[in-house]
């Protein structure tokens, strides 16, 4: 998942506001998204063009996310001596072909192909980004900067799916990732105009990574994301044939059931910022509660229009907190490493995306359509069990400096 960035703390800022800079990159993550959150939504049109089942059409989920992995940790160190605006802009070429070989694709190893691509781009692009943002603006702005360029991410959460349904079922699945092309050329042309040249410097490092990931706090978290986030993906990668086949609801009511999903994300922002303030792991475990109850009411109670579209905006503003929290805990436990901690969270929620992704099509292609969803359920109860018990122990710890030296 994109949006689990550590802010730089090391770096020179410059003494005036690149804005234009700041909204492209805005941009760009609009596109990134958005390419990576079409296929759930038009999943079922794709799958019968390209004469392949839900579950490998899914596996579109998966290749994005195991090279993103790869790239939010590779991509800086290959490119450490290249000019950062050049890179960007190379990373947005590759989003383009993305979208451009998907809206094309003949069969399962051209989508894997395109999908493979738009991974290297958007791991790529999200482990520069926040480094990009502090040689734009002050340090004294940075907030409101990053803030920015999280509405990209937060517009493309919104709209993405629902959109992508709509115009995948009036004018084809392959017109959406025309759209998606066209919105990736406007996030080149304004890196290419608006950014100044950004020369490297420094040396990206990776020798820290291991040395991060054994800190117990990180451990334990990057653990919850690979429960949670795994659940998340598995069940949202397969929502458009839950709703299809278990609800019974036309494009129209996806569409708009899909718009409750993301609106409620705004919800979920704001709620998962509150809950971080007091303890980040207040803000992973609502979230994750709030995603399984969503998840079991599908279960249960699936059939109902009523109950479903309230689910999901359960569902949303559940997962939304997620990533709120997950980045607070684990910048509060690398502030010495920031970056390594951005980057290795970045990843694991890729790989997470991943494995969502692979489990879910095995249950659906294996099971029912339902068996996604109750994946979902196990694992972020699993999760939010996990980091429960963390933060008892955390909260004990600091009530007796014994068992604080014993932890």
């Amino acid at each position: 998942m994109t949006e689990q960035i550590a802010l730089p703390m090391d770096q020179d800022s410059p003494s005036t506001a690149l804005w234009s800079g700041i909204a492209a990159l805005s941009l760009s993550v609009f596109a990134l998204v958005m390419a990576e959150f079409l296929p759930p939504s038009v999943l079922t049109p794709m799958a019968a063009d390209l004469g392949i089942s839900l579950g490998a059409a899914g596996q579109a989920v998966t290749a994005t996310a195991v090279i993103a992995a790869v790239a939010a940790l590779l991509v800086p160190v290959a490119t450490r001596r290249w000019d950062r605006k050049r890179v960007l802009i190379g990373l947005m070429i590759a989003l383009s072909l993305s979208n451009l070989l998907t809206a094309t694709a003949t069969g399962l190893v051209t989508l894997l192909t395109a999908r493979l691509l738009l991974g290297v781009a958007l791991g790529g692009f999200w482990s520069m980004v926040a480094a990009t943002a502090m040689r734009l603006v002050p340090m004294s702005v940075l907030g409101r900067a990053m803030a920015i360029v999280f509405t990209g991410v937060t517009m493309a959460t919104v709209l993405a799916a629902p959109v992508g349904a709509y115009i995948g079922d009036l004018l084809g699945w392959r017109t959406a990732f025309w759209l998606a092309g066209g919105v990736g050329l406007a996030a080149l042309l304004g890196v290419l105009v608006t950014l100044p040249r950004l020369p490297a410097r420094g040396s990206a490092d990776l020798a820290g990574l291991v040395e991060v990931a054994r800190r117990p706090q990180v451990l334990w978290a990057l653990i919850a994301v690979l429960l949670i986030i795994s659940g998340h993906f598995a069940a949202f990668t397969y929502v458009r044939p839950v709703l299809e086949q278990v609800t019974g609801l036309g494009i129209s009511a996806i569409t708009l059931a899909l718009f409750v999903f993301g609106g409620a994300g705004f919800l979920g922002n704001l709620a998962g910022g509150l809950l971080s303030g007091r303890d980040p792991k207040l803000s992973v475990i609502v979230g994750a509660m709030a995603m399984a109850t969503a998840l079991a009411a599908v279960l249960i109670l699936g059939a109902s229009v009523l109950v479903t579209t309230a689910a999901l905006g359960l569902w949303g503003m559940g997962f939304a907190m997620l990533p709120v929290g997950f980045q607070a805990w684990v910048a509060t436990e690398t502030t010495d490493k920031a970056e390594l901690g951005g980057g290795l969270l970045t990843a694991t929620f890729q790989v997470a995306i991943a494995g969502g992704a692979i489990f879910g099509g095995l249950l659906v292609d294996r099971f029912t359509i339902l068996a996604a969803p109750a994946y979902c359920v196990t694992v972020a109860i699993a999760g939010l069990a996990l980091v429960a018990l963390r933060l008892n122990i955390a909260r004990r710890s600091q009530a007796s400096p014994v068992a604080c030296r014993a932890t």
